[in-house]
């Protein structure tokens, strides 16, 4: 891992396991993005006020990563 890098740059990560998130973005991210406005209302999750956690699962066909993200929604103001 590189320190003093934000972010995965303007290219499609080559690390397996960040190419995964980078995919599950690509394919799930608009449904994210649209379950979280029909609950919520158009607005935003904050990457400020924002915790992750990241926990073990087991399973007998194989253990699992449970990848929590827990964000303020922030709605957006109307000027």
């Amino acid at each position: 891992m590189t320190s003093g890098v934000k972010g995965l740059g303007t290219v499609v990560p080559t690390d397996p396991l960040l190419y995964r998130f980078y995919e599950i973005m690509q394919v799930y991210g608009m449904p994210m993005k649209a379950v979280i406005h029909e609950k919520f209302g158009d607005g935003i999750m904050s990457a400020i006020d924002f915790t992750l956690d990241i926990e073990k699962e087991e399973d007998p066909k194989g253990d699992r990563v449970k990848v929590i993200m827990n964000g303020k929604f922030l709605p957006y103001k109307k000027w």
